[in-house]
Order: structure tokens, then C-alpha cells, then sequence
């Protein structure tokens, strides 16, 4: 690249920089480019630029390819129930304990690039309540043990984290009234705390390059959904399985006020800046249905 075509670069971020300075942001960062420590110093050196340039990000991780190679060391057998992880005692325990080591190193890399970042854990703010596995075909309920949805969102850690100028980085934990630790899906997870925090933007980074018309061509990205076309989007397939819960949370988010949620590819370098930055974007949007684009 010419160094000419760099300053290109740079007057083509512009106006994205000036409309989104100051804006609250978050991003869910999960998938399997967690587990290329590349692309996870990658993403953590791009977040860092967010808050340098002005937005203030929150991130949400995941964690699940390590917490299933933890548990089989272990020996402790790893289940699956319609897409929820069945969380026994003892895999609650290595939940716990592998989100806060992943938490740990995205905070050391957030350190590393200069960023000031802290860790907050899901418990301080995720409030719980025990959940069932439901069958999208049959709708029979299953118990998926210590599996919780979100009952409530304590924002206290998150804002004052944002107050003294710092990225708080949250493990997907929720603490329940009776002082048990649950399991939270961190996508849910994701758009509740975005919800209550009224974020400008939700951000999913994940293993797909956003929602496909067709999920065999990864090409068939459909660039902006709104959110009065989601329900012909499931009756035609498109939006299916464990897709189904995560757009219903980001409508939830969506109607609560945020502006826009994007889908796109954790696996591609810098992805999260070129779905920001550029005119063009990388991904999916969803959007309400009055949206001005």
C-alpha cells in the first residue's frame, strides 16, 4: 500500500470517528478466532484503538472451546442440550475458572497495546435466575443444570469502569439470588448488558461472516435486515437453530434503543474496524425498521 492510499484510509474513517466519538459500544468477541492467539491480539489491539480514537468500548467474551478442552482433561464428559452446554457442578467450577483466565489474558494484551483495560466479572453484574433447555421442534424442556438466563442487569462496575476511562472486559457469569454461580450464554449475555448500558452499537464477532442467504456460500451475506423482515427470514430457514435466540435478543436490544447490531467475522484481521470504519462494512447489520441507512 502506497502511503498515500494509507492517508486514504484515514480520511475515509473521518466522519465515522466524528460520529461515534463518545459513543458507549460493545462487543461480543467469541468463537473460534478466540482460540488463533493472533487474531485474539489482533481484535484486543483494535479495541484499544476504539477507545483511543474516542469510543468508549465494553467488551463481552466467550470461552467455550477452552472450557471444553478444560473439561476434558478432566475427565468430566462434555453434553450439549439443543445448543446449551449441560453445567453440572463440577463444570460450573471449570467455567468459572477458565473465564477467568481468558479474562485475564485479554486484559494483559489490553495492557500490552497501551489500552487501559480492566476485568469485570459477569457476577458483579449479571443477575440470574436457572433456566430449561426448550426442543425448537418438539418444545420439551430439559434441565441443562446450572444454565442461567439474565433476571436483571447491575450496571454499577460497568459505568464506573467507562467514568474513570477504562474498557471493561466481562466474563458471560451470573450470580443467582440464592448465591449460585450460573453459566450465561455470552451472546445473551452480550445484548442485555448493551440493553441496559443503552449502547449505541452491539457488536457480535463470531465464526460466520454474518447472517448467509444461502449457508453454504459464506458470499451470500445479506448486508442490512430489518427487523420487520426477521420473521420471513426463519420461515425460509435462513435464521434457524442457535441462531434463533441471539436475534431475538438483539431485537429486545434493538427496541430498547440501540441504534444497530452487526453480525461479522472474527476470523477476518481487523474485522471489527472495517465493519466501523468503512463505507462498504463487512457484515451484517440488523436494524429497526424505521432505520435511515
Amino acid at each position: 500500500m502506497q502511503v498515500t492510499d494509507k492517508a486514504d484510509v484515514l480520511v475515509e474513517a473521518l466522519p465515522y470517528i466524528q460520529k461515534f466519538r463518545s459513543s458507549v459500544m460493545v462487543v461480543k468477541f467469541g468463537g473460534s478466532a478466540m482460540e488463533d492467539e493472533e487474531l485474539v491480539r489482533n481484535t484486543m489491539r483494535d479495541i484499544v484503538m476504539l477507545e483511543a480514537i474516542g469510543i468508549r468500548p465494553v467488551v463481552v467474551h466467550g470461552g467455550g472451546k477452552a472450557i471444553s478442552a478444560e473439561l476434558k482433561r478432566q475427565g468430566i464428559p462434555v453434553k450439549f442440550v439443543n445448543g446449551l452446554r449441560y453445567t453440572c457442578e463440577k463444570t460450573i467450577g471449570v467455567v468459572d475458572e477458565v473465564l477467568h483466565k481468558v479474562n485475564a489474558h485479554l486484559v494483559e494484551l489490553g495492557k500490552e497495546f497501551g489500552g487501559p483495560v480492566c476485568g469485570v466479572s459477569g457476577k458483579q453484574v449479571l443477575k440470574a435466575r436457572r433456566t430449561m433447555s426448550t426442543d425448537p421442534v418438539t418444545g420439551k424442556q430439559e434441565d441443562v443444570g446450572f444454565v442461567g438466563e439474565v433476571a436483571g442487569v447491575d450496571v454499577a462496575a460497568i459505568m464506573d469502569a467507562l467514568a474513570k476511562g477504562f474498557t471493561p472486559i466481562l466474563t458471560p457469569l451470573g450470580m443467582g439470588l440464592d448465591g449460585q454461580v450460573y453459566n450465561i450464554n455470552a451472546d445473551v449475555a452480550g445484548c442485555k448488558i448493551a440493553e441496559a448500558i443503552h449502547a449505541r452499537k452491539l457488536v457480535f464477532m463470531s465464526d460466520v461472516p454474518g447472517i448467509l442467504a444461502d449457508r453454504e456460500d459464506e458470499s451470500s451475506v445479506i448486508e442490512t435486515i430489518r427487523t420487520d423482515e426477521i420473521e420471513g427470514l426463519i420461515s425460509k430457514g435462513i435464521i434457524s437453530g442457535g441462531m434463533l435466540p441471539k436475534i431475538a435478543s438483539c431485537v429486545s436490544a434493538l427496541n430498547s434503543g440501540i441504534n444497530k447490531v452487526h453480525m461479522i467475522d472474527g476470523r477476518r484481521r481487523h474485522s471489527l474496524l472495517l465493519e466501523i470504519f468503512t463505507d462498504t462494512g463487512i457484515g451484517t447489520q440488523i436494524v429497526r425498521p424505521d432505520s435511515i441507512l
